[in-house]
């Protein structure tokens, strides 16, 4: 394995979610005060572990690059772009062509532009999430690099 990377929410996500203790509190305490608490906590511990079991891997093994369910071999992966601040906000934004395949993430601000060189795949490029573009560029150029078996 080259790279792995689970996109897990960051803290400020995590503790942003705390706002739901009080929001579900507030809206059951009419009805009963020890429900709302014992509601309240079941649904902010829930919500928190949806957010980080659910959070997609991005990774490179074996031949192949993985963003979540999608799989690509990395034979169809052309030049690698990675952006950060304001470069990533343009690159998930204004700049991003429609046919594209995108992972990202809001809480993970750098991105990783993957081309692709299939000719009957529809999407140009992917973009894809990452707290490390230069290692997820890297494990992409050596395995290209890596002889087949």
């Amino acid at each position: 394995m080259r790279f792995r990377e689970r996109l897990t929410p960051g803290i400020g996500t995590l503790v942003a979610v705390l706002l739901l203790l009080p929001a579900v509190f507030i809206v059951v305490l009419p009805l009963d005060a020890v429900a709302g608490a014992v509601l309240a906590v079941a649904v902010t511990v829930a919500a928190e572990l949806v957010l980080v079991l659910t959070a997609p891997v991005v990774a490179v093994t074996d031949g192949v690059l993985t963003a979540g369910r999608a799989r690509i071999a990395v034979s169809f992966t052309g030049a690698t772009e990675g952006f950060r601040g304001p470069d990533a906000t343009q690159a998930r934004g204004p700049g991003l062509d429609a046919r594209a395949f995108t992972l990202f993430r809001g809480w993970i601000d750098p991105v990783v532009r993957v081309g692709l060189v299939d000719p009957d795949d529809p999407a140009p490029y992917w973009l894809v999430s990452t707290r490390r573009p230069e290692e997820l560029r890297a494990a992409l150029a050596a395995e290209r690099a890596a002889p087949t078996t």
